[in-house]
């Protein structure tokens, strides 16, 4: 269906994405019944904001398409596959770390000073960015052209060749993934200072973002295309 909205009838809703069912069993909506009216208007019969419910909805949602992208992984082909964490990750990691990159340097330099660790956190980010960008780079102009050589014709020779790529990229992995852990340690998990400015709070919403992106990342290649290269080998 097209976006949600407040004008969108709650019987609606739960069929495009049954999940809320439980949040309107929470709440105390009827959505089989008394499920023909808009969104607004039921949350209103139950004293709720509208606003407020339609975003708990839209978590959802989002939440659901995720898992289902994730979840169709494994019945994906190796082409497939890298077509889509090209699409997905690699765009994302192009666009929003040189993005950042200006309120990580702001932040460090305006709060530095007291909060200590965001230097660290200025130079831990310094550090993912280069080696998440060559990463990249190496996977879409060296070894993801490789894989795709491998799969359409499988040879001992070509295999061997790919083998050294592949566990390289694993070991990359596994070093972004341990300066990701050290920003979350500390950083708190993420949690800026109540008193903290929206400079403070962007900058670690947006390296959660990262986060969560990046281990997706990693998960698609290491868990399932490296994987179904390995099979084939």
């Amino acid at each position: 269906m097209s976006q949600i909205t407040l004008n969108t009838l709650v019987a609606d809703i739960v069929t495009a994405v049954p999940q809320t069912a439980d949040l309107f069993r929470k709440l105390r909506i009827d959505f089989c019944c008394g499920g023909k009216i808009a969104l607004e208007q039921a949350s209103l019969n139950r004293n709720l904001d509208p606003l407020q419910v339609l975003s708990e909805i839209l978590d959802i949602d989002k939440k659901q398409k995720e898992y289902a992208e994730q979840h169709m992984a494994a019945e994906r082909s190796e082409k497939e596959l890298i077509t889509f964490i090209q699409q997905k990750h690699h765009a994302f990691l192009r666009d929003e770390l040189p993005q950042l990159t200006p309120y990580v340097t702001k932040l460090a330099r305006v709060h530095g000073e007291n909060h200590p660790h965001l230097l660290r956190v200025q130079e831990i980010y310094s550090s993912l960015k280069q080696e998440l960008l060559e990463h990249t780079e190496d996977e879409d102009q060296v070894v993801f052209p490789r894989i795709i050589d491998f799969v359409n014709e499988p040879t001992a020779i070509a295999a061997e060749a790919l083998k050294p790529h592949v566990l390289e990229l694993e070991s990359e992995h596994e070093a972004a993934g341990d300066l990701l852990k050290e920003l979350r340690e500390i950083t708190h998990d993420f949690e800026p200072p109540a008193d903290a400015c929206g400079t403070y709070r962007l900058v670690y919403q947006r390296l959660a973002a990262i986060e969560k992106d990046t281990f997706e990342h990693i998960h698609l290649e290491n868990n399932v295309l490296f994987e179904k290269v390995r099979a084939a080998m």
